[in-house]
């Protein structure tokens, strides 16, 4: 029986950061949801559809083959034999992955395939609706958030570390627009799992977050660990 840990929280809350170390440090495998959600979006961009056209969308899912690989590097995203892991990080991806997740159907697309992967490995998985939705039965439920404002420039300063300039305001802007989205869509909404453990960040390095997300998971898993 594989061991289960779900994180989930805002744009920005460094989720993915976090649960990437912690995961190596403790012998999990991370799993990013919302790699899956921006591939899905990818493949409306090149498709010329645009992510809030619920039926357009609708008709593309038949034709995406999607898979997920671990690699020596960590976890990879292909749409058929093409790796798309990079291309998916492109800021606008934010948007498209956004607008499909809030589509039910797309939901419901990728739950097995999330699920399955979860049945098959200790992992660490996160995204926005894990503990409620796709791993309502995790072992360990985690609620990771900071102030929009902290949010934002730690995600300026990942969008400066690839070579992308943004003005603050606009990454702030961009936040609390998805911050409004995932919240309020009808499909699985960003909320906090009533048994999850609250952590706000707010203020710390990406050291003290990760010993901080660390330090609770040996705590509360000590016998399983």
């Amino acid at each position: 029986m594989s061991i289960t840990i779900a994180i989930d929280g805002p744009s920005g809350a460094g989720k993915s950061t976090i649960a990437k170390e912690v995961a190596q440090r403790i012998g999990f495998t991370y799993v990013d949801t919302g790699a899956i959600y921006r591939a899905i979006g990818l493949f409306a961009f090149r498709h010329g559809v645009e992510p809030t056209d619920e039926a357009a969308v609708l008709a593309l899912l038949p034709q995406i083959e999607l898979a997920i690989t671990l690699e020596p590097d960590g976890q990879h995203i292909f749409l058929g034999d093409e790796d798309v892991s990079g291309e998916i990080r492109r800021h606008e991806m934010s948007h498209y992955a956004s607008a499909v997740s809030a589509i039910a159907k797309v939901r419901e697309f990728l739950l097995d395939t999330q699920r399955r992967f979860a049945a098959a490995h200790n992992c660490i998985m996160d995204g926005r609706d894990i503990g409620t939705v796709v791993l309502p039965n995790a072992d360990l439920k985690i609620f990771l958030t900071a102030h929009p404002e902290d949010r934002a420039r730690r995600r300026q300063m990942q969008l400066a570390e690839k070579g992308i300039t943004m003005p603050y305001e606009q990454v702030l802007r961009d936040l609390l627009e998805r911050d409004e989205r995932d919240s309020t869509r009808e499909a699985a909404p960003l909320r906090q799992a009533p048994d999850a453990v609250l952590l706000d960040t707010t203020g710390n390095t990406k050291a003290q977050s990760v010993n901080l997300v660390e330090k609770l998971i040996r705590e509360k898993l000590a016998d399983v660990l």
